[in-house]
């Protein structure tokens, strides 16, 4: 016997908790504010950052690197989002994903740089 509020795997042609789906949707969503973010940082180094360099070439490529990283954020946000909610649907496990440790690793790389072209004035 099962009690009300006990959880269990989904079968195929089960109907899906709706609090997965939800809690799908609630990652989804912090996908895309990561993404938004990415893209207002590559906004504001290219738009507010005095020039970094001559000619300008380090700003633009910060600048590129994170309106790259924040469009490819958006677009993985959501094809995880529907690869996820058919595994959840047709009760198959979660499929699992690279894409966190790759961001989070480019991210470090440049902060990393970033600091280097601090200290060391590379930008005067």
């Amino acid at each position: 016997m099962r009690l009300p509020n006990e959880t269990r795997p989904t079968e195929p042609g089960d109907e899906l908790d709706y609090r997965f789906s939800l809690a799908n949707e609630r990652t989804f969503l912090a996908w895309i504010r990561t993404a938004l973010a990415l893209v207002g940082g590559g906004l504001a180094v290219d738009q507010l950052l005095p020039e970094l360099g001559r000619p300008t070439a380090l700003r633009v490529s910060i600048a590129t690197v994170l309106l790259v990283l924040g469009a490819a954020t958006a677009v993985h946000a959501a094809f995880r989002w529907v690869r996820v909610e058919k595994q959840m649907r047709s009760g198959h496990e979660l499929p699992s994903s690279s894409y966190p440790r790759v961001l989070a690793v480019v991210v470090a790389l440049g902060a990393a740089l970033l600091l280097v072209v601090v200290l060391l004035g590379i930008d005067r």
